[in-house]
């Protein structure tokens, strides 16, 4: 915006800026601050609002809204090490992150193992939330290590006598299966083509013993299968996590309250058009009218997926200097 652009009355100036992080190298706060820097230079007043999809960062776009404080607990990581992880409580509500536990962040490159990688730290992170007084448990299942369908986190909670009572809601990243998941996610994880086979026949036979079969079930195979998993064993509530957080964070009001969004992720793919923050915010912003504009690490979605998102314009970053030119790129078009 320059000195001389006029400013018309009765139309916002203000961008809202609500991007996800940017897997494994910066956090959704990073990101959000430089793009906010890049529009703030470019003379464009911000509001910053960084969000998460259900993934890492999700109990630091919640915890203002519930009025929580970190704590710590000792866990096990995905490969059975004793850790110390964080989760948030205020009053009976706790956020807890998978993760925090049992996180592919967690275990080194050399040191992965698909097939080993267990979920046993999330069930007790759950059980410290739930030790600590909440009443009502909301999990976030991204980026997890394992494939193991929930099954260490399920012996772990079962074997300190259940939930008792708890709700457990969990905030997933993806609508994936159950009998998917490692198929879809192993990869990722490290795991071979043989496998991914062998994983998927342990997510089937773990399929058929528990109480009710998770296969077929929308986000049943977010986090190796853990929270289908979860919603077998204990009834926990699966919901999306992009909207639940954009709810929490009272994004609707502020985005009406803006002249444009600019939202962003590390990785643009044909994942962004189902589950994640992106193709959240895009499909609000487009309902309302609003303009909305993406800040991404790398792009790997064609022009046709772009239009599905219906973005209006798509810039990438890989730095936080990029990031924040990126910013101030827009700060001249939006």
């Amino acid at each position: 915006m320059t000195d001389t652009e006029p400013v018309i009355h009765g139309v916002p100036e203000t961008i809202l800026v609500a991007p996800d992080s940017f897997k494994g190298t910066f956090s959704a706060i990073e990101v959000a601050a430089a793009i906010g820097r890049g529009l703030q230079a470019g003379g464009r007043p911000v509001d910053l609002c960084p969000v998460a999809d259900g993934g890492e960062g999700t109990m630091t776009a919640l915890i203002e809204s519930v009025g929580a404080a970190v704590v710590t607990a000792p866990v096990t990581d995905p490969l059975g090490r004793r850790i110390e992880a964080e989760f948030a409580i205020g009053g009976t509500v706790a956020i807890v992150e998978t993760a925090a536990a049992s996180g592919l962040g967690l275990v080194a490159q050399p040191d992965r193992d698909p097939v080993a990688a267990t979920t046993a730290g999330t069930g007790e992170l759950i059980l410290a939330a739930a030790e600590a007084g909440a009443d009502t448990i909301y999990l976030g299942v991204g980026g997890s290590a394992t494939t193991d369908g929930g099954a260490g986190a399920i012996k772990a909670i079962e074997g300190a006598g259940g939930l008792q009572g708890v709700r457990l809601v969990v905030l997933c990243d993806v609508r994936t299966s159950f009998q998917d998941a490692a198929r879809v996610y192993g990869p990722q994880k490290g795991a071979s083509a043989d496998q991914v086979r062998s994983l998927t026949r342990r997510l089937n036979a773990l399929a058929r013993r528990l109480p009710r079969d998770p296969r077929g079930v929308p986000m049943t195979g977010a986090a190796g299968g853990l929270s289908g998993g979860l919603w077998s064993a204990f009834g926990a509530e699966l919901v999306p996590g992009a909207a639940f957080v954009l709810d929490a964070v009272g994004f609707d009001a502020r985005m009406r309250s803006a002249r444009a969004v600019v939202s962003g992720e590390g990785k643009l793919d044909q994942q962004s058009l189902v589950g994640k923050i992106v193709s959240e915010v895009a499909t609000r912003a487009r309902q309302a009218g609003v303009p909305c504009h993406a800040v991404v690490g790398t792009r790997e979605l064609d022009a046709m997926g772009a239009r599905v998102l219906d973005l209006d314009r798509v810039v990438a970053a890989s730095t936080l200097v990029e990031i924040e030119a990126a910013g101030r790129a827009l700060a001249e078009v939006i």
